[in-house]
């Protein structure tokens, strides 16, 4: 998707991945990875798009923005074996619409700041980036088809369209104005893992072995992101009736299944499920931090450290040959 900076003729990129081997997350850490190496101000859109400021990198790499997205679009390319659609501007809405005009499986547009309108002008208002499809199709009852006939039309008719904030926005994106600038942001503060059942169950060992599964998973998912969660947060869904959700605090943030699955149990505990028919079971991770913030301690509990290098060996077992590879006996029944 997008990256991005002022309108002032200073130049943001954006980015999509589209393909690769390894699970979306980590590849879109990775690709973050590769970002913040090359450029200084990194916006992250999850689940797989990020902004990016070039001014910042153009001092270093030299003025040709499209040479720098290409650099990039080889990086990715080379290291990760991932290919990107990058799209470049003089600003969020410019470099956005720009990404999603390149065509599969990658490339890089780049749009120069004074073209900026003038390339805008012939493609759809759908096409605009921030247009979206209810806008677009009251835009369409009017006659307003593309970005250029929209910049074309009064502020005060386009307002009166689509309400007065909404209006003008529209009218400004359809200029390629966009003051927004480009802001640090990292990974997400939370993850979810979740499971539906292919039909209602009453199953306790069902239900508890569908959990502890989404512990091992949500836990790996945390330690290939390089996060821990300091809260754990077990959405219950009933056929039939309101969902169940409650939220808890880990005693020290953690990513590792044992203090996960501790806190998930208790959780589902505090439901005290009976007769209740579940449909599915959600599990967030919240409040994360990265994981070099995790205060490391000795520990006397050999058999807890001997847990934890099994863990780390399962680990790598599961980015060997697989993530079901390798797991508890009991969520072999789970998955």
């Amino acid at each position: 998707m997008p990256a991005c900076c002022e309108p002032c003729g200073e130049e943001a990129a954006g980015f999509l991945p589209v393909d690769g081997a390894a699970p979306l997350a980590e590849t879109y850490r990775q690709v973050l990875e590769e970002l913040t190496g090359l450029l200084p101000v990194v916006h992250a859109l999850p689940p797989s798009a990020a902004l990016v400021e070039l001014k910042g990198a153009l001092r270093y790499h030299g003025p040709d923005t499209r040479r720098l997205g290409e650099m990039l679009r080889v990086r990715t390319l080379s290291r990760l074996g991932v290919d990107v659609r990058i799209g470049i501007g003089p600003s969020i809405t410019v470099a956005a619409t720009a990404s999603a005009q390149v065509l599969e499986p990658g490339g890089v547009l780049a749009v120069a700041p004074g073209q900026a309108a003038h390339w805008l002008a012939p493609l759809p208002v759908e096409a605009l980036h921030g247009i979206g499809p209810r806008q677009a199709g009251t835009l369409h009852q009017y006659g307003i088809h593309t970005a250029g006939l929209l910049a074309a039309v009064s502020l005060a008719t386009v307002q009166r369209l689509l309400g007065g904030k909404a209006g003008r926005t529209a009218a400004d994106r359809a200029r390629g104005i966009d003051p927004r600038p480009v802001v640090p942001r990292t990974l997400p503060s939370s993850a979810t893992v979740h499971r539906s059942f292919d039909r209602h169950t009453l199953d306790g060992a069902i239900v508890r072995a569908t959990l502890l599964d989404l512990v091992v998973q949500l836990a790996r998912l945390l330690r290939r992101r390089g996060q821990a969660a300091r809260a754990l947060t077990l959405t219950l869904r009933f056929a039939g009736g309101p969902n169940w959700t409650k939220t808890r605090r880990l005693p020290e943030p953690s990513a590792h299944d044992d203090d996960l699955r501790t806190l998930a149990y208790r959780l589902m505990d505090a439901a005290g499920l009976q007769r209740g028919r579940l449909t599915g079971i959600a599990l967030k991770g919240e409040d994360l931090i990265n994981a070099d913030q995790v205060a490391q301690q000795i520990s006397l509990d050999t058999a807890r450290e001997a847990r934890l290098v099994a863990e780390a060996a399962m680990d790598r077992i599961r980015d060997k040959f697989g993530p079901g590879t390798i797991g508890p006996a009991a969520t072999r029944h789970a998955s």
